[in-house]
């Protein structure tokens, strides 16, 4: 078993943990005993999430406001976290954004802004707790990745080309921390029904989608902690996500882009 016995002294941290599936890996990570460090840019909702917790099971909840994508917020982050009473024995890597649009027309600034939350964070985070973990033998990191990963997406470039890197970066070192007692996922959900479309600018996105691919909070955190529990190098919630994945990676790129092409276009009519 891979994920950490829970223990006073030691805690989960979780960061995009204000909303969706951030949220739901808190509430079941503490429901199983683990002390929770949460971090996300909004502290009213991470402070009622963090109240929530400790009345419910009675873990300790830290709270740490933190825009992951500023460099200088990132390294005060890291700085507070370590020099805390318990250690971090889990890191959940959840935080990120993504954008619908031709990249020449988007915002560059937030372009860039998402590499630096969806890869740069994750990367400096993981490389910031993980040594820890092998010194003391055990740990368990879980990366929220995506089907995304899995093939260019025209008009969804930028994200599509970062969880790529999560990806491939987690199944990498899963394999490097073979025997330490330490494990790396990457989990790999379809689209969730979160704030997610919101944010990226195409509205309630998954009530377009068909059923076999629809997906809940719950059920993809639920099914990444249980990958953490058998120390899992990937694990996808559900098998239309599978099976995107699958058709992503061996679907000759002359008809895989020409038709992610046309579903990106039509998601981004349904919002004008």
């Amino acid at each position: 078993m891979s994920l950490p016995t829970s223990r006073p002294d030691a805690t989960a941290l979780i960061t995009g943990a204000s909303a969706g599936i951030g949220t739901e890996l808190a509430r079941q990570l503490a429901a199983r005993g683990h002390n929770v460090t949460l971090v996300a840019r909004r502290r009213e909702r991470l402070e009622q999430l963090g109240e929530e917790l400790r009345r419910a099971h009675g873990v300790a909840a830290d709270v740490h406001v933190c825009d992951l994508a500023d460099d200088a917020a990132r390294t005060k982050l890291i700085v507070a976290v370590k020099a805390g009473e318990r250690d971090v024995d889990v890191l959940v890597n959840n935080a990120g954004y993504g954008s619908f649009g031709k990249f020449h027309e988007l915002e560059l600034a937030s372009e860039t802004g998402m590499v630096r939350l969806n890869v740069l964070a994750l990367q400096e985070l993981t490389g910031a707790f993980l040594p820890d973990m092998v010194a003391r033998g055990e740990g368990a990191i879980l990366n929220v990745a995506s089907v995304a990963a899995f093939q260019p997406i025209p008009s969804n470039a930028s994200y599509g080309a970062t969880k790529a890197f999560v990806h491939s970066f987690s199944e990498a070192i899963s394999a490097e921390l073979a025997g330490t007692g330490v494990s790396m996922t990457s989990l790999c959900p379809g689209p969730v029904a979160t704030e997610f479309g919101e944010a990226a600018g195409v509205g309630d996105l998954e009530s377009q989608l068909p059923g076999f691919m629809a997906q809940s909070a719950p059920d993809v955190a639920r099914t990444g902690i249980e990958a953490m529990v058998k120390g899992k190098r990937s694990v996808f919630p559900g098998i239309g996500p599978r099976a995107a994945a699958f058709g992503g990676r061996f679907m000759p790129r002359t008809l895989l882009l020409p038709l992610a092409a046309r579903a990106t276009s039509r998601a981004l009519r349904d919002r004008d």
